[in-house]
C-alpha cells in the first residue's frame, strides 16, 4: 500500500458540489492506494504509520493532537509512466479487492480513537485543502 499523507489547515471533499467529508482546523489528508498482494497487514501497517508519525506542530502527532483525519482512495498513486505518455493502472488493485483495505486504514484509524473523514469509493472527488507547511510525505508498507 502507498499514501500520499499532508498536513493540512482544514480540508473537504465533495462530490457533485455537495460536501461529504471534512474537517476545519488541524489534521492530515491521506490519499491511500492499494497494489496487488497488499491485504489487512498492511492496511493495519499504515494506519499505525499514519497515527504515529509526528507530522503535526510542534512535533505531535494526531493521536497526541486529537487531531482528524481525512481518508480518500486513490488508485493513482499506482500510475506507470515508464511508458509513452498515457499512464498504466495495471498496479492498482481492482476495486472489489481495494476498497474492503481503504475502508480497513480508516476504521483502524478509529479504532485508536481518531476522528476520521472518509471520501467515497471510486467517486469523481473534488478534495480541497490547505496544505500546511507545506508537510507532505510518501508512506509505503
Amino acid at each position: 500500500m502507498r499514501a500520499v499523507v499532508q498536513r493540512a489547515n482544514g480540508a473537504r471533499c465533495e462530490i457533485g458540489g455537495r460536501q461529504v467529508a471534512g474537517f476545519g482546523g488541524e489534521g492530515l489528508v491521506a490519499l491511500v492506494g492499494v497494489t496487488h498482494g497488499d491485504g489487512p497487514d498492511q492496511a493495519l501497517k499504515l494506519a499505525r504509520k499514519i497515527a504515529e508519525l509526528k507530522l503535526l506542530r510542534d512535533r505531535r502527532n494526531v493521536l497526541e493532537a486529537a487531531a482528524p483525519v481525512m481518508v480518500i482512495s486513490q488508485f493513482t498513486l499506482y500510475a506507470d509512466t515508464k511508458k509513452g505518455r498515457v499512464p498504466s493502472w495495471s498496479k492498482a488493485a481492482p476495486g472489489p479487492e481495494a476498497e474492503p483495505l481503504v475502508e480497513l486504514v480508516a476504521t483502524a484509524l478509529e479504532e485508536r480513537g481518531l476522528v476520521v473523514a472518509r471520501g467515497v469509493f471510486g467517486a469523481d472527488m473534488a478534495v480541497t485543502l490547505t496544505n500546511d507547511g507545506p508537510v507532505t510525505l510518501v508512506i509505503e508498507t
